[in-house]
């Protein structure tokens, strides 16, 4: 049987999403446009961040990082996804492959935690309010920022030498448009059986824990809302958790329905149009979710924008002096 690792052969191929050119154009003005509005978003709420001393709270110091963890997963996957649809190569080689696989593991499973802080941080806002400024402090949000990718990169990095050990035996032809842990191991010819098992017990554990925290704190956060009596308290209250619930549902719920499902699935190329939503629309939708149905952050641009103006109108005022 011929079979080979990745030392003896240097290149994978990228089927991508569809064989029709037409298709493939409409797709790729899509993506520019989609990966533009991305990068703008994520790059400007960071920027509004940074530069809005109001917003420097622990919500948005966890709000930023959830842009540049999307901007960074969706660097990871759009710009070759592009290459593939506007030119006839589509191969990538196998460092290239494990590159992209790494780092979308480490930044997909670091923004699970990222997402179950930011719903700790709305517990102890709303059902803690004294103790928040002493609770969320600045060294525990690190500290909470800092496990994150820490898990992330022991489950990138358990994924990436469990697959390390593999065999091809199988046209290295991988039916899906970007490099990702099922398609690959569908290619392997030695047995995957434990390598599957390894895998899903990190990823199963990193989906469940930021899961349950998150379930928990809403759970105490719903509880502690319903005892409030006015129906002002209550709108306001539940307003200043209501765009990371969106966030979280529209994640969590692509995440599921796209990686909960048999391996060789993947193969046969079912889950594309999940598999894109999950890795090109959502680094999208999170920024104008945040934005969009937020008052704060909304005034924080009107602020930054008044800002700008007022030194500029300084600067032309002092060179006419």
């Amino acid at each position: 049987m011929n079979t080979w690792n990745y030392t003896k052969e240097s290149d994978f191929i990228l089927m991508g999403l569809t064989d029709s050119k037409e298709i493939q154009l409409v797709l790729t003005v899509l993506f520019v446009l989609i990966y533009l509005v991305t990068v703008l978003g994520n790059a400007g709420m960071m920027l509004i961040i940074r530069l809005d001393a109001q917003l420097h709270t622990p919500m948005y110091f966890f709000l930023s990082h959830l842009s540049f963890l999307d901007l960074s997963y969706s660097t990871v996957i759009t710009p070759k996804t592009l290459q593939n649809l506007l030119t006839s190569t589509k191969i990538i080689s196998f460092i290239g492959c494990f590159t992209q696989i790494y780092a979308f593991v480490l930044l997909a499973a670091a923004e699970c935690f990222l997402l179950a802080s930011m719903a700790y941080d709305r517990y102890v806002a709303i059902c803690n309010p004294l103790q928040y400024p002493v609770i969320m402090s600045t060294r525990f949000c690190s500290t909470l920022l800092t496990g994150s990718y820490m898990i992330g990169t022991m489950d990138s990095t358990v994924n990436i030498f469990c697959m390390n050990t593999l065999y091809f035996c199988r046209p290295k032809v991988i039916h899906h448009f970007f490099c990702d842990t099922s398609p690959i191991l569908a290619l392997s010819c030695s047995d995957t059986h434990n390598i599957q098992i390894i895998i899903f017990i990190f990823a199963g554990s990193t989906l469940v824990v930021s899961l349950i925290t998150i379930s928990a704190s809403y759970m105490f956060i719903l509880s502690t809302i319903l005892k409030i009596n006015s129906t002002s308290g209550k709108h306001k209250a539940f307003s200043t958790c209501a765009s990371h619930l969106l966030g979280v549902t529209v994640f969590y719920g692509t995440l599921i329905f796209t990686y909960l499902k048999p391996s060789n699935s993947y193969y046969l190329g079912k889950e594309q149009v999940a598999s894109v939503f999950c890795t090109i629309v959502i680094p999208m939708l999170n920024p104008l979710i945040y934005s969009l149905r937020n008052k704060e952050v909304k005034s924080a641009i009107h602020r930054v924008i008044k800002k700008q103006k007022g030194s500029r109108l300084k600067f032309r005022v002092a060179l006419s002096d």
